[in-house]
């Protein structure tokens, strides 16, 4: 049975999944693995008809270990840094052939997949610029919240609080000092026609939004939060749990911005305690009441900021679409 709350969310159904899988079984993703179930999905959602650049990450170590593969579909491993350039090369070769009648008029969608280091921070700089070009690609950051494949390292989008390798707890220190970076944000920032946040434990809402990246004309930025078990400390049998109480205490919440108005997908009207969320990953067992209580009131005015941009937006369509 599919959770209550996701009874709200309109278009795919559950009896219309498609059947065929094109991240196939046999990877050699963490159990668990919540960017694997990720990825799973999002190549549901976009179909066959698709080629990927795939930056180094653990979605690219995971799926092509050589001389085995997980992919179904023409995949292009990239450097860590530039899967939005090289994306925008392979949908500016597209065009060409289209124009030079060597290509048929079927359509052939171009997808970027990278994790938090490969977007929030080394490749940031390629990400604007394909975004601000206006490329028609969709770019999918796997948001594991720090580079777990080299040995969980803290990243821009690692957050408050978070014990990792590189920002540790101790006496002096309570772990990750800054908050996490908002990538979605930044990609609103550019103007583009569309920017999602999804999670894969809300499996109908993260397709039908890749869905709708993957067909409108332009670039498209989706955002994934893909619980880590390694990296987060959590047992592998939570990853769908955690990722539902992230959204329920609005640690990440749901949401997608079109052609500039902003609509919250599950509503935020009585958040969870985010003590509920933190407790189950040992990267935040140090914490102590002080600093949830921090963490807590930063939800509070995250989301009070979005709802004001939902209000907003709705308000200013429909201001111009009576000027």
């Amino acid at each position: 049975m599919m959770p209550a709350e996701e009874k709200a969310f309109k278009g795919l159904k559950a009896r219309e999944l498609p059947k065929e899988e094109l991240f196939t079984q046999g990877h050699r993703a963490c159990q668990g693995c919540g960017g694997a179930l990720a990825l799973r999905l999002v190549m549901k959602a976009v179909g066959n008809r698709v080629i990927v650049a795939n930056a180094t990450g653990c979605m690219e170590i995971i799926s092509s270990a050589f001389p085995q593969t997980a992919w179904e579909v023409p995949w292009i491993h990239v450097a860590f840094e530039n899967a939005a350039a090289v994306a925008s090369g392979i949908e500016s070769a597209l065009k060409a052939l289209m124009r030079k009648g060597r290509l048929k008029k079927e359509k052939i969608f171009v997808l970027a997949i990278a994790g938090d280091g490969g977007t929030a921070d080394i490749g940031l700089q390629a990400l604007s610029g394909a975004l601000e070009r206006g490329h028609d690609f969709v770019y999918v950051c796997i948001d594991n919240e720090a580079y777990m494949n080299t040995g969980i390292q803290r990243s821009s989008s690692t957050p408050f609080g978070a014990r990792t390798t590189t920002s540790p707890a101790g006496k002096k220190s309570i772990g990750q000092v800054t908050w996490k970076k908002n990538v979605a944000e930044i990609a609103m920032a550019h103007h583009i026609p569309y920017v999602a946040t999804v999670c894969p434990t809300y499996y109908q809402d993260m397709m039908n939004k890749v869905k709708k990246a993957i067909t409108t004309p332009g670039p498209a930025y989706i955002h994934c939060l893909a619980p880590c078990p390694t990296g987060w400390r959590c047992s592998p049998n939570l990853t769908i749990e955690v990722g539902r109480l992230a959204v329920e205490t609005g640690v990440f919440p749901l949401y997608e911005v079109t052609n500039g108005e902003c609509k919250i997908n599950y509503p935020h009207r009585r958040l969870k305690p985010v003590r509920e969320y933190l407790q189950l990953q040992g990267r935040f067992r140090h914490l102590t009441d002080k600093y949830i209580e921090i963490i807590q009131e930063r939800v509070k005015e995250e989301i009070a900021k979005l709802q004001a941009l939902e209000k907003f937006s709705s308000f200013y369509k429909n201001a111009l679409a009576n000027f």
